[in-house]
């Protein structure tokens, strides 16, 4: 019996896009998503904890503070193409900034996250989960 499997797109109604067209604060946008949810995948796997616990320990990780050293340390892992859509994140304009964050890591984050919602968007999902990884391991979280 053969089954009729549905991909995320045909299941979610998405339309194709042309990516290069999204500003870099729509990517960073996405990505943040993604990255949080990434976190709190890795965090929920290491065992039941209480939601209040996880929350803590996810925001110590999803931090502008913590994406800027991420960046700084999987920046020569990238490609051109990824360190490219990492500067157009970085040289974003936002409306607003970080209360908790300085300038330069707040840009980081926003250039980190930029990267996460581009290979999000554009299927690259096991090298996305792989510079996820990365980043956690640089911040010291098994």
């Amino acid at each position: 019996m053969e089954e009729n499997l549905k991909t995320p797109e045909e299941i979610l109604r998405l339309q194709p896009v042309d990516i290069r067209t999204y500003s870099p604060l729509t990517l960073a946008y996405i990505g943040d998503g993604a990255y949080d949810l990434a976190v709190r995948t890795v965090l929920v796997n290491q065992g039941n904890c209480k939601p209040h616990k996880l929350h803590i320990h996810c925001s110590q990780l999803v931090k502008a503070a913590a994406q800027a050293k991420a960046l700084e340390g999987i920046r020569d892992s990238l490609t051109e193409e990824e360190a490219a859509v990492c500067k157009r994140g970085f040289n974003a304009k936002p409306g607003t900034m970080a209360k908790h964050a300085t300038i330069l890591d707040y840009k980081k984050a926003t250039g980190f996250e930029a990267l996460i919602g581009y290979l999000y968007l554009t299927g690259q999902t096991e090298r996305m989960l792989t510079l996820i990884r990365q980043s956690l391991d640089i911040l010291g979280e098994p």
